[in-house]
């Protein structure tokens, strides 16, 4: 059974940086084909995917946070990490940590999420 556990401050002051690190347990992160990946739900508004790290090392970024988001992980430790710069109050949220698969079908990728973290509140306030 695969586990994940987000850890990291529920408060952080505006313009500085969030880090978040999730810690794997029951299975590796280096598994093929495998993405894990980091999401968040803002109070009363919807998941956001905000990017993602490979099996590989490889990373992925929402478009709309890429200039302010750098995922990472730590092998030896198998935890993945997330950073976010330049924080504002709009990215006060529940932050997730998930096991992503993708699947490649009739020129489309889909992709979906079996194990979750339990989710961590991130409050931007001075």
């Amino acid at each position: 059974q695969v586990q994940l556990q987000e850890s990291g401050p529920g408060l952080v002051k505006p313009s500085q940086t969030l880090s978040l690190t999730c810690t794997v347990s029951g299975g590796s992160i280096t598994t093929n084909y495998y993405y894990w990946s980091w999401i968040r739900q803002p109070p009363g508004k919807g998941l956001e995917w905000m990017g993602a790290i490979a099996y590989s090392g490889s990373t992925y970024y929402s478009p709309s946070l890429k200039s302010r988001t750098s995922i990472s992980r730590d092998t030896s430790k198998n935890q993945f990490t997330l950073q976010l710069s330049s924080v504002t109050p709009e990215d006060t949220a529940v932050y997730y940590c998930a096991r992503e698969e993708r699947a490649y079908y009739s020129g489309s990728y889909y992709y979906s999420y079996d194990y979750w973290g339990q989710g961590t509140q991130v409050t931007v306030s001075s």
